[in-house]
């Protein structure tokens, strides 16, 4: 304690007021200690009334004892199993200790407080709500807590699942207790002779539906039966899923989102606990209501939605928008869309995870306070239509400080040397046309490093290496194994499909939504899973021995696992050895472990459902882009299963100088073969577009020690330094990945939406900051750098996973976040400039009033406005060129787009001319007529006028860019 403190009998103390939004003195100060012997100050804001809140030792805790921390001891072993609840103890909370009563809607002491474990081990206090009865209950450690036994993972399974059989055997035994007394009543009915056939017409209505009117699940095939209802959230899902659950199964698609917080406002109640206010978009109360009366029909409700937080968070609202039943409803999760991992997910359905669902929930209601609080801020000093959010800001960020070091980066010269080398020739034997020869890189001058800075100490070593002898030193053989890749994840496949198709993360994500959630495959789909081990015959349905439908290719696409299921890898070894040969396969099945940061490992890696739909046996069923997608997920994830290749290395050092005495110079070379291509024969991974090319990698002579070597040539060559390479996609959503920046269904979106919003542009590849952007980073950085801060938001990232663990509780933090939070906000509210963000020219006139136009960003994207605005209004949108004139009315040729997105090309004069083509134009003519040519294949062309189709290239016919 410092000087100050210890002789200011009566100190002013500070603390921040979240309704006031500025700090204030605390009036009534108590000085206390908290459960866990922290010194804390404890009052009022003088203004407002408001609880202040200061942790911290101060002058007025000198006097007083300071308690004891409680500390939970854990036993070396348990002592006994688990009971089936959670263990209870009195709390021995504070007096004042309270929890939010939902039925009050606001705080009330816990009365009756036991300090307890919840079903996943987590410390609490359960209480009552001593006003209305309910039961309250509060996250956390308690004094209570000591001396109890926290229960194992184990012990807590075996509770949950006696639970469980406890509950199934009560439904069961109240089944048969009505089937009993149905059949009991249809008897004595009968016995009276009157009625005997509309008797016996309930009493097997009854024995059918059991005691309380609700479905006998345990009927044989056959019987019928109210309908199951099945709710997914896509079309082409809840077709497949049909398909294989049949035609006692219902199953409506949500698509997508059917609940969501108020566009129109905040929607997050920062007074009370976060609470969130929810609403149906217009556009989805129809399918809602529908969902609601089939729901309210159906003999059992499945929400069958995506196997990550998200799909949990979708199932919830569903429940909650719908009001379906939950004693009604179960959750089903399956990683692939195919027969048996279909049956076996509803053979083992459970209840929704609220902590998941918390956990989704915490992450939409961060990123609300944040996009809504601050974006404000940017439309008032910046311009409209800015806007910021919690992971796509630090995206910006890193493509912007990527910048800065180009900008600031300073090229060096620096030179190296390469020596064409040769054995001698034999004496007498002639000498052949191409004398075989490889290349030696000069690394040591004198024992050390060779450093080139310039070219007149180059030339000078190359004017005395010219003169020297060249004698092998050292050669050393070795054996190199190189492993293959592991299966893909969401980021690594993102990043192959970059490098090796050039899709965007966007393009890669919608292509594997579609081979998840199933293709139509014909007579193949038989083939995927009838070579299953211990599965023939059940590729499909009985009855459905010929086209089975669609089929769910790979398995869910969202994952940061490299798992893969013991099933898989059994039939890919068998696949392997049949088609490659045993030595392809390795003695045991490979296991890989993820890179990422903070991964969750819950699902599974991203593979083919079955190894049998080879890449030649679904091509004639996918259409390009599906096919090239699929082939490399198939390729790799095989590759992965393999053995790996095994490379013999030779490494020759080679000494310079004169013939006889010391050689200062060392001259190196390497070389490379394959001696078992292994993995290789199916895949090899693309090299990074900014990885650094290795050497030649090809075999050297056979050379022995102290043998003399032959100067063909010196290569002398000039280098500059590079700077850091700006991020593709792909290394975007490496850096993401690393760094433990959002998760697997959050890179797509986020980088295009920091395109979308006009902070990044991607030129050959490439992502460029635009002026916006720079300007819009420099704000955030300047103002709120704790949360547009890398380190801020992987740690958020880490309370996310402890939230769907139930090992935190979501509010608090929350509350943690927001705090600091809306202290920055005030002071960006109070200090953050006006900056003015000039709009882009694009060197041509309007032809409405002759100003000059200018680039702007909108709703949907960057479009042509007039610099004139608002006296002008003339807009129009950027058009990309072909390079091609129309064929009716000789306008140009531009890219269009449909409402739904498709790609298509048509004539600048539109709507004077209707000119369209769904392929690309060719600016060749056609040799046969004149006509126009456009792309039929990869390799053809086809004329629109006389349909003569023409190789391309041939003629002077050239594809550009397809």
């Amino acid at each position: 304690m410092s000087d100050d403190s210890a002789i200011s009998p009566a100190p002013v103390i500070e603390a921040y007021c979240v309704k006031c939004r500025i700090k204030r003195e605390i009036q009534h100060a108590q000085f206390v200690f908290n459960v866990r012997g922290q010194p804390v100050t404890r009052g009022a804001c003088p203004v407002c009334g408001t609880t202040l809140f200061r942790l911290g030792d101060t002058a007025g805790h000198a006097g007083l004892t300071r308690p004891a921390p409680v500390k939970i001891e854990k036993p070396a072993q348990p002592a006994a199993a688990a009971p089936a609840g959670p263990t209870s103890a009195p709390a021995g909370l504070p007096a004042d200790a309270s929890a939010y009563c939902v039925k009050c809607k606001t705080r009330r002491p816990l009365g009756e407080a036991q300090a307890v474990f919840t079903a996943r081990g987590v410390r609490a206090v359960r209480g009552a709500c001593p006003v209305c009865g309910t039961t309250l209950f509060r996250m956390g450690e308690a004094p209570g807590h000591l001396g109890l036994v926290k229960p194992t993972p184990a012990q807590l399974k075996a509770a949950a699942h006696s639970k469980a059989i406890a509950e199934h055997q009560a439904v069961q035994a109240k089944t048969r207790a009505g089937k009993k007394a149905a059949a009991a009543q249809a008897a004595k009915s009968a016995k009276t002779g009157a009625g005997k056939k509309a008797a016996a017409a309930q009493a097997a209505k009854s024995a059918k539906t059991g005691a309380h009117g609700k479905p006998d699940n345990s009927r044989q095939p056959g019987a019928t039966t109210r309908t199951r209802l099945v709710i997914v959230e896509s079309p082409a899902k809840a077709k497949t899923v049909e398909r294989i659950l049949g035609r006692n199964y219902r199953v409506r698609a949500s698509v997508g989102h059917v609940r969501d917080l108020l566009r129109s406002q905040l929607s997050v109640d920062t007074d009370h606990d976060f609470r969130p206010t929810y609403r149906v978009p217009n556009e989805k109360k129809d399918l809602v209501r529908q969902i609601k009366a089939e729901a309210a029909q159906a003999a059992q409700v499945f929400l069958a939605t995506d196997p990550d937080r998200e799909g949990e968070a979708i199932a919830w609202h569903l429940m909650e928008a719908a009001a379906i039943d939950p004693a009604a409803t179960q959750r089903v999760i399956f990683h692939e869309i195919t027969p048996d991992a279909v049956r076996a997910a509803f053979d083992h359905p459970r209840a929704v995870d609220m902590d998941l669902v918390n956990a989704q929930q915490t992450r939409r209601i961060l990123d609300r306070l944040v996009g809504y609080k601050i974006s404000p801020l940017l439309w008032d000093r910046v311009r409209s239509r800015t806007s910021a959010g919690r992971v796509q800001s630090v995206a910006v960020r890193l493509v912007v400080e990527r910048e800065r070091e180009i900008q600031a980066f300073v090229a060096e010269e620096y030179w190296s040397i390469e020596a064409e080398l040769a054995q001698k020739l034999v004496v007498g034997k002639r000498a052949p046309k191409e004398r075989p020869s490889f290349r030696a890189r000069l690394v040591r001058i004198r024992g050390e490093e060779a450093d080139l800075a310039n070219e007149a100490d180059t030339l000078g070593i190359v004017a005395a290496l010219e003169q020297s002898s060249y004698q092998v030193s050292k050669v050393k053989l070795g054996e190199r194994r190189r492993k293959p890749a592991p299966p893909f994840t969401t980021s690594t496949l993102q990043q192959e499909a970059s490098r090796r198709l050039a899709f965007t993360a966007r393009q890669t994500m919608a292509n594997a939504q579609i081979l998840y959630e199933g293709v139509e495959l014909g007579n193949a789909g038989q083939i995927g899973h009838a070579g299953d081990a211990g599965n023939a015959g059940n590729a499909g349905n009985a009855g459905n021995a010929g086209n089975v439908g669609n089929i769910g290719l790979i398995t869910y696409m969202r994952t940061d696992s490299t798992n893969v299921a013991e099933v898989a890898q059994n039939q890919a070894r068998d696949f392997i050895r049949q088609r490659y040969g045993a030595e392809f396969v390795p003695e045991t099945p490979p296991q890989y472990k993820t890179r990422a940061k903070g991964a969750q490992e819950a699902h599974e890696a991203i593979r083919p459902t079955s190894v049998l739909y080879t890449p030649d046996l679904v091509r004639p069923y996918l259409k390009r882009e599906l096919f090239r997608l699929y082939e490399l997920i198939w390729q790799r994830f095989v590759a992965s299963q393999m053995e790996p290749a095994v490379m013999d290395t030779v490494s020759v050092d080679i000494e310079a100088g004169p013939a006889a005495g010391d050689r200062p110079y060392l001259l190196r070379a390497t070389g490379v073969r394959v001696r078992f291509a292994g993995f290789l024969v199916v895949y090899e991974e693309t090299r990074d577009e900014d990885a650094l090319a290795d050497g030649d990698e090809r075999w050297l002579p056979a050379l022995q020690e102290d043998e003399w070597l032959d100067l063909l040539r010196l290569l002398p060559e000039q280098h500059f330094t590079q700077p850091p390479p700006r991020y593709t996609e792909a290394t975007l959503v490496r850096t993401l990945e690393e760094n433990g920046i959002g998760r697997p269904s959050t890179y797509a979106p986020t980088i295009s939406t920091i395109q979308q919003r006009g902070y990044v542009e991607r030129r050959e590849k490439r992502l460029f900051p635009t002026e916006l952007g720079f300007v819009v980073n420099d704000l955030l950085v300047k103002h709120f750098s704790d949360i547009i801060d890398v380190g801020f938001t992987a740690q958020m990232e880490e309370h996310l996973d402890r939230i769907a663990d139930g090992e935190e509780a979501w509010v608090t933090v929350l509350r943690r976040f927001w705090e600091p939070f809306v202290h920055s906000l005030a002071q960006a509210e109070a200090g953050m400039e006006q900056v003015h963000v000039d709009s882009e020219p694009t060197g041509e006139l309007c032809e409405k009033c002759g100003h000059a136009l200018v680039f702007k960003h909108g709703r949907f994207g960057k479009f042509i406005a007039c610099s004139n605005f608002p006296t002008c209004r003339n807009t129009k949108p950027i058009l990309v060129k072909v390079g091609v004139a129309c064929p009716e009315c000789s306008g140009e040729l531009v890219e269009r787009k449909t409402r739904r997105n498709r790609l298509f090309y048509g004539c600048v004069n539109y709507p004077k001319c209707n000119f369209s083509s769904w392929t690309r134009p060719l600016p060749t003519p056609c040799p046969q007529c004149g006509g126009l040519l456009t792309v039929a294949t990869k390799t053809t062309a086809k004329c629109i006028r006389c349909g003569a189709v023409t190789p391309i290239g041939e003629g002077g016919a050239n594809e550009h860019g397809q």
